[in-house]
Order: structure tokens, then C-alpha cells, then sequence
């Protein structure tokens, strides 16, 4: 008997099972990969880098100039001499985590976040509160002065934009979920900034940011009042980048809100009219907890890619003023490219890849919770 004949005998003598599990692995192969050197190589790779003593420009011409420090550049940034624990020390950030604490457990007890998904939120937001406490005593200082504020700055961020997004996308779904050629013509109005890069966002908003051309501006002189230069004044310049932002970000979410209101049944809003309860009512007791899935996946998805913001920041204030909107992946990328310090930008990096597994691992217990 051949060989090829020997081959054919034994894959018919493979049951259904074991041939459709090596029709899964081959059409599974090219994805994992692609997904291995793609993804996982260079986050083994950046983690590899982190451990280093790595610049940039020596180790371009030289790769034998890196030198093995170990978890140095992590101590580096956490970390500093003298540290004392307060529970004041950094007062809005703290202040902020409890915020969300207490959201969390509203969303817990309106039947939005499950009990796994409620624990890891608290951990969490508890974890910030008991680390944005340590800061240095009479005579210390931080190893790294700007990282930390840098971070706070990224938090303050997030915490301004994913709510807002969540909850004005929300609002502008629920008023535009009826089938008429106008409402159509305004879902598309609201989705157009979606389809535009960040750079025209960000050149859109500088101009109705300044203070002597811009739309604001003409309207807070026609009230009597002064022109506030909003990207570098340091009370305004993160409320200006936050609504810029917002504006952008709106179109997405509104369109996930706008497939998951279509899903509610009609005749639940009916026998709520039948009833008698009024708009307000309605959307409460009957919108909001049957888009307690989406509303998860909306406010989850915001926030991992708020956390990731650039452009924004590093085109309409370069980061000011005084660093007041510079954001993490911003200081990464200065810190790689500018300063040619390799091992310290991967081990912010990895900082900041911890904090988005922190929270697609709260997406994954709510979403397995739920099904």
C-alpha cells in the first residue's frame, strides 16, 4: 500500500469531531499568526525593553549597549524617596475614585453591574484612591516629578469624557429613535464627526477656541464679557481639549445606543402609556434598565479609549500649559522618541496596558454575568 493511499485511509477513519476540530485549527492558524507577531511578540518585547537600560540611539548603532536593570525604571516612576500616605494628598483624584464608587454601587443596585463586575469596579477605584495618596514628605520627592500628575491628568480626563459621552449619546438616541426622513437627516448631522481625523478636530476646535476669531469668543464679548483664552489659560485648557472630545466622540456611541433601543419591544412603551407614565418615567424605569448592556459596553469602551488619548492633547496645547494637559501616552511617546529612553516609555506602557486589562476584565465579568 503507497503512502498517499496509508494518508487517505486514516483521515477517513477520523471521526466528525476530530475533522471538525482540524477545519477549526486551519482556518484558526493565519489569525493566531498574525495576532503572535503582531500583538503578543511586541508586548513581550516591551516588556523585555522595560527591564532595560535601553536609549534609543546608542542601541540603533550598537545593540550591545543596553544594560539590565530589572524592575529600576518601574521603581523610578512609582515610586520616590521619603513617601508619607495621606488621605489628602491628592484631594480631586481621590475624590474622583470615591465618585465612582458610589456609582458603581447605584449601577449595582439598579441592576447594571453584577456582583463580580461591582467587586473588580471597587478594587479598582479603591486601588486609585489608596495610591494617588502617597505622595513625598518634608524633604522627599518623587523619583519621576511628572509622571504621577501626568497619570491624574489622564484619570481627570477619563473621568470628565466617558460619562459625558455615555450619558449625552444616550440622550440623543433615545430623541432621535423614530423613522422619519428628519430624524434621519439628524443622526447623520450627529454621527458626521465621527468620520473626521483628529486633526481636523482638533484644528475645528482651535479655531472656535481662540480668543480672537473664535465663535465663543464673538459670543462672550456680544454678552459683555472678556474673551477667555482657553487653550492656555490653566483653568480651561483640559475643559477645552474634554470638549472637544465629547463632540467627536458622540457619533459612535449614539449609533450602539440607537441598535440597542431598537431591540426594546414596542409594546412595552405602550403598556407604559397605557399607564400613564410620562416621558421622564418611561426612560427610567423602562429605556435605561433594558440597556443596561449596552450602557456597559458604551461607558467600558470609553473609557479604555480615553485612556489611550493623543492627538487631542499633543495638537490643540502640546500639553500645557505647565503640563496641564499633558496625558500618558503623550509622555510615552516623548519619553521614547524625544529623550530616546526606551525602557522607561515601555514601562509606562506596560503601566498603562495593566490599566486597559483592568478594565476589559470588568467588561468580561459583566458580560459573562449577563449572558
Amino acid at each position: 500500500m503507497s503512502a498517499d493511499s496509508n494518508k487517505t485511509a486514516s483521515v477517513a477513519k477520523m471521526s466528525v469531531s476530530q475533522r471538525e476540530s482540524l477545519t477549526a485549527v486551519l482556518f484558526l492558524t493565519p489569525f493566531l499568526i498574525v495576532y503572535l507577531v503582531f500583538l503578543v511578540y511586541p508586548f513581550v518585547k516591551g516588556f523585555w525593553i522595560s527591564l532595560h537600560d535601553w536609549n534609543l540611539l546608542k542601541v540603533a548603532f550598537n545593540p550591545a549597549a543596553k544594560e539590565f536593570v530589572g524592575l529600576d525604571n518601574y521603581v523610578r516612576l512609582f515610586w520616590g524617596s521619603n513617601m508619607e500616605w495621606g488621605a489628602m494628598n491628592a484631594i480631586w483624584l481621590q475624590f474622583g475614585a470615591l465618585c465612582f464608587v458610589v456609582l458603581s454601587l447605584f449601577a449595582s443596585h439598579k441592576g447594571l453591574l453584577g456582583k463580580r463586575g461591582l467587586l473588580l469596579a471597587l478594587v479598582t477605584f479603591l486601588g486609585i484612591y489608596f495610591a494617588s495618596g502617597w505622595a513625598p514628605g518634608e524633604e522627599g520627592r518623587w523619583f519621576d516629578r511628572r509622571f504621577w500628575p501626568i497619570v491624574g491628568n489622564t484619570l481627570i480626563f477619563v473621568f470628565l469624557t466617558a460619562p459625558a459621552v455615555t450619558l449625552i449619546s444616550l440622550v440623543l438616541a433615545a430623541a432621535l429613535n423614530r423613522e422619519s426622513r428628519a430624524m434621519g437627516v439628524f443622526r447623520t448631522l450627529f454621527f458626521l464627526s465621527q468620520v473626521l481625523s483628529v486633526t481636523v478636530v482638533t484644528l475645528v476646535w482651535q479655531i472656535m477656541f481662540s480668543p480672537r476669531q473664535g465663535m465663543l469668543a464673538n459670543i462672550t464679548e456680544m454678552l459683555g464679557g472678556t474673551p477667555v483664552a482657553w487653550l492656555t489659560e490653566p483653568g480651561f485648557s483640559m475643559a477645552a481639549i474634554v470638549i472637544a472630545t465629547v463632540w467627536w466622540s458622540v457619533g459612535i456611541a449614539m449609533v450602539l445606543f440607537l441598535a440597542g433601543l431598537q431591540e426594546i419591544s414596542g409594546e412595552i412603551y405602550e403598556a407604559a402609556k397605557l399607564d400613564n407614565a410620562g416621558p421622564v418615567a418611561t426612560f427610567w424605569h423602562i429605556t435605561i434598565p433594558n440597556m443596561a448592556r449596552t450602557i456597559t459596553l458604551v461607558v467600558v469602551l470609553q473609557i479604555i479609549l480615553h485612556f489611550q488619548v493623543f492627538g487631542q492633547a499633543h495638537l490643540m496645547t502640546s500639553g500645557g500649559p505647565n503640563d496641564g494637559t499633558q496625558t500618558l501616552v503623550r509622555y510615552i511617546y516623548q519619553t521614547a522618541f524625544r529623550d530616546s529612553d526606551l525602557g522607561v516609555a515601555s514601562a509606562m506602557a506596560v503601566f498603562l496596558f495593566v490599566i486597559m486589562a483592568v478594565f476589559s476584565a470588568i467588561q468580561f465579568l459583566i458580560r459573562k454575568e449577563e449572558a
